[in-house]
């Protein structure tokens, strides 16, 4: 299953490269909506996302009407704080492509509260304490991502490690 991230119009360019790293280190595609709060040169973005940049499936569109005519709303699951339903009871299986379509919304404002009530049934809440206003941007997409993963049993991703040269090598 092949998970893609929607941004539209993030601010900050470190949350965008470590997003990027999420998706390089498990093979998610990464959509920019601009306008951007920074410019992709940013040594703060580049910097964030270290060598992950070489290989990072991305797209940028030039509106969110540009990204909507080429993908329908009704395929995306919304992630916002005003989400009528947790992440975890989510159906978050793929569409017919099998692909799953997860976005957010600038750090500042979040989605379009327009956009969310269209969506009412796919916009999704990250459970925390009332009365916080919301999670960091990057940590979203990572709870986001690795939820799908999980899901699907982190098909194709390596779930072992070894704690030394001394062990013995993976068989």
């Amino acid at each position: 299953m092949k998970i893609n991230i929607v941004l539209f119009q993030p601010e900050i360019p470190q949350n965008t490269g470590n997003i990027s790293r999420t998706c390089s280190a498990t093979a998610s595609a990464l959509h920019l909506v601009h306008p951007l709060g920074f410019s992709l040169d940013e040594k703060h973005l580049r910097r964030a996302g270290l060598d992950y940049w070489e290989g990072l499936e991305i797209h940028q569109y030039d509106s969110d009407d540009a990204f909507f005519s080429l993908h329908p709303e009704a395929s995306l699951w919304y992630f916002s704080q005003k989400g009528a339903k947790s992440l975890w009871d989510a159906d978050l299986t793929g569409d017919s492509c099998g692909e799953v379509w997860l976005a957010f919304g600038r750090e500042s404002q979040g989605l379009d509260e327009n956009l969310l009530l269209r969506n009412r049934e796919r916009t999704l809440r990250i459970p925390m304490l009332e009365g916080k206003r919301s999670l960091n941007l990057s940590n979203s997409v990572a709870i986001a991502v690795y939820e799908v993963l999980r899901r699907s049993g982190f098909d194709g991703l390596k779930t072992t490690g070894k704690l030394s040269a001394l062990e013995a090598p993976d068989a």
